[in-house]
Parts: C-alpha cells; sequence; structure tokens
C-alpha cells in the first residue's frame, strides 16, 4: 500500500480555482457522453441574461439575473422593490427572461432555488414544479428547487 503525505491549506486562490474547475470540466466531458457531444456548441457556455425594470426616475425597481447553458434557463436572482410589489413586475421580468431563452437562445427549460420565505409559491403559480426541497438549509429555512418546461 502506497501512503503519500500532502499539504492541506485553506487560503482562497483564484489561479487554484481556476484550474480545478478546468480538471472537473475535463474529467466531466471525458466521463459524459452528453458533455462530449455539447463541447464546442454554442450551448456549452454560460451566456448571462439580465432583465431590468426602471421606474420613471430611472431607478431599479426590479430585475432578473441569471445565465443560459446547456439548454437551461438558469435564475440566479429576481427581485422586486416593495413599492412595485403586487402589481405583476416579477412576473413579467420572469416570462420576459423565459422568451429570451426560448426564442433566441434554444432553452427547453428553467431552473429557480428559492427559500420558503422567499418565492416558491410565486414560481409554482408561474408553472414551475418543485423538484428538490432541503430541510434546514441554512438552519431554520428549507429550500427549494423550482423547474419549468418552456416553449
Amino acid at each position: 500500500m502506497v501512503c503519500h503525505m500532502f499539504r492541506i491549506e485553506t487560503e482562497v486562490d483564484k489561479e487554484r480555482s481556476q484550474l480545478l474547475r478546468s480538471r472537473l470540466r475535463a474529467d466531466n466531458t471525458a466521463a459524459s457522453p452528453v458533455l462530449q457531444k455539447l463541447r464546442g456548441t454554442p450551448g456549452a457556455r454560460e451566456v448571462p441574461l439580465q432583465v431590468w425594470a426602471l421606474d420613471e426616475a430611472g431607478d431599479l425597481a426590479g430585475g432578473l439575473v441569471g445565465h443560459t447553458w446547456a439548454t437551461w434557463l438558469h435564475i440566479t436572482y429576481l427581485w422586486v422593490d416593495e413599492h412595485h410589489r403586487g402589481a405583476g413586475l416579477g412576473s413579467h421580468l420572469l416570462s420576459w427572461a423565459e422568451r429570451t431563452a426560448a426564442h433566441e437562445r434554444a432553452s427547453r427549460s428553467a431552473r429557480v432555488e428559492t427559500w420558503d420565505f422567499q418565492a416558491p409559491e410565486f414560481y409554482k403559480r408561474l408553472g414551475y414544479e418543485v423538484v428538490c426541497v432541503i430541510p434546514d438549509y441554512p438552519p431554520g429555512i428549507t429550500e427549494y428547487t423550482l423547474t419549468k418546461r418552456l416553449g
């Protein structure tokens, strides 16, 4: 049996993080025919998708930040200022992002993570289905992952 000694470090290192990411992607691509086929196509890149709502003064009233990748829209953030909530702005932002992803980027599905006190019911009303529930993440909060077929 061969035993190796390793020095373990815990500092944040951007260069090592990038190296680790590239090596993991290479291993994943080698192991997955789906990822092999995807490699080198336009769908292989994460492409930012952002939708902004500005009020008459030009101030931020709401917005959606996400990206498309491999025929999926991933919603990272969706927020509406409290003064504009309840008027359909959040639904409008989400709909705009879904249409853009589906029609301009050939996305077939969307996904989002949200906490129990945020918006799981909002997403369900708009056709999203819960596919994962993680209780106590963080402690005292439940996280939901929801998905929706687009188009």
